[in-house]
């Protein structure tokens, strides 16, 4: 277990600021998370961030924050780690403080998107592919990957494209009561069967879209009301060539075993989970990978309700990526906003009596992913 609390959360609304740069995001979640701590001494400053220098030209994102907020010449960094980039910035700041190195970080995620073209956030993401290799040769994309998963998924198992687009209308359902997430219109099962195809089997809907947004968290060795039980990083393969099973993401479930170990409980004690669902395929192969059902029985799970907000295991209460919205760099910090919001009874679509909660976040295919594990106390 860590010494790690969280003393102070903040999170800009997610969706379309053509107005607002992104160093305005940034500092405006920061400064909603300082004020939340009560404005403590910061002793370093974290920022998660992927594509602010391909796209945005804007680099030095840490030194941004403390300037702007005036903390003084405190070290600074910014974290890459492709989608995995925020679950990984909070993780350097957790070992700052347990290495007895700072007291008090400031840990952000950040991320622009919205200004620029489909094509050029289709070649900025495709950096966290490996590039030098046949696969990228060959085509494959992100909605590729996860495409070619969904369909092996349906072969091995009595599951259908309406089991993913289950995952899509529960996401969606969350996010109508999250006044921050970036898609609060509401849908059906129909339209989501009915839309677009990004790439077989995955239509509109089972993919997470672009968005602009940032959250940010202040994390202290003073103890507190929210306690971060355990954090765990692991990495997987980075081509689908050398996967052993298809339907596994050996990442997630590392980081998972480190972080139940770490933190001496199992999945059957989490009260509310927030996941990495840059796809609904991906929902699907992380709830089995983090041992919540079965291998190859999720979709049974997801078919039974039982990942909904009324159910036994509620998963992304938050609306997830697909309707929450997935800022790359923001990602793996907003999901920590809500499940400290779920465990201090104050957040949308409110899981009753929370104590223990898990958020996984994934970079590239596989290629990274973070497991944190909080504690009401």
């Amino acid at each position: 277990m860590t010494n790690v609390y969280i003393e102070g959360v903040g999170m800009t609304k997610f969706g379309k600021f053509i107005n607002k740069s992104m160093k305005q995001l940034l500092v405006e979640a920061s400064i909603e998370a300082l004020e939340d701590a009560g404005n403590p001494k910061v002793d370093a400053v974290f920022v998660g961030n992927f594509m602010g220098g391909s796209i945005g030209n804007q680099e030095i994102l840490g030194a941004l924050v403390a300037n702007e907020l005036g903390l003084g010449y405190i070290p600074t960094a910014k974290v890459e780690g492709a989608c995995a980039s925020g679950g990984i910035a909070l993780r350097q700041g957790i070992m700052g403080i347990v290495s007895g190195e700072y007291d008090t970080v400031l840990i952000a995620g950040v991320e622009k998107m919205k200004h620029a073209s489909t094509a050029d956030i289709t070649q900025a993401i495709n950096a966290a592919m490996d590039n030098d290799s046949n696969e990228k040769q060959a085509g494959l994309t992100f909605p590729g990957f996860f495409g070619v998963l969904a369909n092996r998924y349906f072969h091995e198992t009595d599951a259908t494209k309406e089991h993913l687009a289950m995952i899509a209308l529960k996401n969606r359902e969350h996010a109508l009561h999250n006044p921050l997430a970036q898609f609060q219109k509401p849908t059906t099962m129909e339209e989501i069967m009915d839309a677009r195809i990004i790439t077989s089997p995955l239509g509109l809907f089972d993919c997470s879209p672009t968005t602009d947004g940032a959250a940010a968290l202040v994390i202290t060795r003073k103890k507190g009301a929210i306690h971060i039980r355990s954090s765990a990083q692991s990495s997987g393969p980075t081509q689908m060539q050398d996967a052993d099973d298809l339907l596994s993401l050996p990442a997630v479930r590392e980081s998972g075993r480190l972080a139940y170990e770490k933190a001496g409980v199992g999945p059957e004690d989490i009260d509310v989970v927030e996941i990495h669902d840059c796809f609904s395929m991906t929902e699907m192969l992380a709830i089995e990978e983090l041992g919540f059902f079965n291998k190859r029985e999720g979709w049974l799970a997801v078919e039974q309700g039982r990942t909904k907000v009324t159910g036994d295991k509620p998963v992304n209460t938050s609306g997830g990526l697909l309707s929450r919205g997935h800022p790359i760099g923001a990602t793996g910090v907003a999901q920590i906003y809500q499940l400290v919001r779920q465990l201090r009874g104050t957040a949308p679509n409110q899981i009753e009596n929370a104590r223990l909660a898990l958020a996984q976040n994934l970079g590239g295919t596989g290629s990274y992913s973070t497991v944190h594990i909080l504690e009401r106390l």
